[in-house]
This record gives structure tokens, C-alpha cells and sequence, in this order.
């Protein structure tokens, strides 16, 4: 009898232990709790970008990558952001798909403009840029070379 109480006396603070853990990883994550608004963009490609990813400006999260679809009038890639409520965005507001790392992780940045107006919840960035091809720009980088060291010997 005086096991089953340890055991049952353990096993709740384990679970205590475990729900603080909970709520503190809640805490930190930083989730978003659906005070904010969706707008749209469009990109030429995005390089890994994905749902969840950040959408930052200055380098300050300010909202989060809720959806990547292809548009199938356009074929370009649709990414909706959510935003928070706080942040209003120029219209003239500039998206670029940005590397964390060399390693990989992306996340969107945000430019603001200039322009008196704002985008409206459900509006569209019409400014994008998508990511830089680190193997496309070795690739150009590696040919120009070969190009020149052709040009110099042709020269010669």
C-alpha cells in the first residue's frame, strides 16, 4: 500500500513537471494566436520557403508563412503571410525570400516603402524577389572564368 502512494505521488509530479514544460515551451515559441492579417504575394520561385516559416522586417518577426500553393493562372508560387495586426505595410511594400544560413532555413522579408497608403487585409506585395541560387551563381561565376582564360588565349 505504501508503494502505491510513492508511485502515485511520483507520478504527479511528473506530470506537474512535464505541463510547466508545456507552458513554457508555449510561451517561448512565440505562436501566433490569430490577431493578425493575411496578405499575398507572388514569386518567381522560393527556394524552400514553407508554412511556418518567418516573415520579418528589420530582422523582428513580424508575422508567419501560412500558405504556399502554385497559381495555376500565372504558374508562380502564392505565398500567404500573416501579419500582425500592429504592423501596417505600405502599398509599395517590397517581399524577398532571405537565407538564414548557408546551411539552409529561409524566411520572408519585408521592405517598407514610402507609399501614404497601406495594404488592406487580404491585399497583395506586388514587389518580390525571389531567393538567389547559390549552384546557379557558382555555375555562372565557374563559366565566366573559363570564358576569360579562353578570351586571353585566343589573344595571345
Amino acid at each position: 500500500m505504501k508503494r502505491s502512494v510513492i508511485e502515485t505521488v511520483l507520478g504527479a509530479v511528473v506530470l506537474a513537471v512535464a505541463g510547466f514544460f508545456l507552458a513554457f515551451s508555449y510561451k517561448t515559441a512565440n505562436v501566433a494566436t490569430g490577431n493578425g492579417y493575411e496578405i499575398t504575394a507572388h514569386f518567381a520561385g522560393i527556394g524552400g520557403l514553407k508554412v511556418g516559416d518567418d516573415v520579418q522586417i528589420s530582422g523582428v518577426k513580424v508575422g508567419a508563412v501560412t500558405d504556399v500553393a502554385l497559381d495555376e493562372g500565372t504558374y508562380l508560387a502564392r505565398v500567404k503571410m500573416s501579419v500582425d495586426s500592429k504592423v501596417r505595410l505600405p502599398l509599395d511594400t517590397a517581399a524577398l525570400i532571405s537565407s538564414e544560413s548557408l546551411l539552409g532555413g529561409r524566411y520572408l522579408s519585408l521592405e517598407p516603402g514610402a507609399d501614404e497608403d497601406f495594404i488592406q487585409p487580404g491585399g497583395m506585395i506586388e514587389y518580390t524577389q525571389a531567393p538567389q541560387n547559390l549552384e546557379q551563381l557558382l555555375g555562372q561565376f565557374i563559366f565566366s572564368m573559363q570564358s576569360d582564360d579562353n578570351s586571353n588565349a585566343a589573344s595571345q
